[in-house]
């Protein structure tokens, strides 16, 4: 089950190799605004990972919620999020994408949301809109398992 509490000092969920207080801490306190698409995904898979949905709700654009809700969010079963692999990430004026996957484990089973997110900025602030979903690619047998176990996929969440 994902674990809303994290030492500041940890490293980040959205695994950007930095502390969580020198990287989403920040934006999920409301203390500084993400300055680009990549910023805001990161953000936002960490706001998953940590269940913190008020976040989620705010970095949505409203004209794309469909009536989402922090209760929809919340409902079980909740994934265990594992780790956020970034592919891609552009930005061109007040638009950007991000392609990448969002490892998960849901009864024992490994998965990954594979999507190319779009976002908007809008009054300064960069805010999601939709997403098109594509196939996980998943890694192969000798690469580091997407848990960030530091094993091999095949000695580890494969099994």
């Amino acid at each position: 089950m994902t674990n809303p509490n994290i030492d500041p000092h940890s490293l980040c969920p959205c695994c950007s190799e930095r502390t969580y207080k020198d990287c989403c801490q920040v934006f999920h306190l409301l203390k500084q605004l993400p300055e680009t698409p990549e910023q805001l995904m990161r953000s936002r898979f960490c706001a998953f990972y940590l269940a913190q949905y008020p976040y989620l709700i705010a970095s949505h654009h409203p004209d794309y919620l469909n009536g989402l809700t922090e209760a929809d969010l919340a409902k079980e079963p909740l994934p265990d999020w594992l780790s956020l692999d970034v592919i891609t990430s552009s930005e061109k004026g007040l638009t950007g994408t991000v392609t990448f996957q969002a490892w998960y484990k849901l009864d024992s089973e490994i998965d990954a949301i594979h999507e190319c997110s779009s976002f908007v900025k809008l009054d300064g602030r960069w805010l999601y809109t939709e997403g098109v979903q594509k196939s996980p690619v998943f890694p192969k047998r000798n690469d580091l398992c997407v848990c960030l176990s530091g094993k091999k996929f095949k000695q580890c969440c494969s099994r």
